[in-house]
């Protein structure tokens, strides 16, 4: 997600939609690096608490990603596709937050 979503930026970056795309890419590399962060932190806990901020960090990317397909800013099919693929990975860190949560 965070590798297409820097090519996007890369060839579909324009003045006026500046903002979106920072703001797209911050979300996005926020996903993998929290991921990468609350692994390394060692806790269960701690681990949990940074996928939560991925699935938070995820869901501001989809939106993001959903407002620059509507507003022509990004083509309707490569956005899909790149929608389609943050969907899953908001099921999959959904998935891992119901495995983290405390017995």
């Amino acid at each position: 997600m965070a590798l297409g979503c820097l090519a996007i930026a890369r060839t579909h970056w324009r003045p006026d939609a500046a903002a979106m795309f920072y703001q797209l890419q911050r979300a996005t590399l926020s996903v993998q690096l929290n991921i990468a962060e609350g692994y390394a932190l060692g806790t269960r806990a701690l681990f949990a608490r940074h996928i939560r901020i991925a699935y938070g960090s995820a869901v501001e990317a989809g939106e993001i990603l959903q407002l620059q397909v509507d507003a022509a800013v990004v083509p309707a099919a490569l956005g899909e596709d790149l929608l389609a693929h943050n969907r899953r990975c908001e099921r999959l860190l959904l998935g891992l937050l119901r495995k983290l949560r405390p017995a």
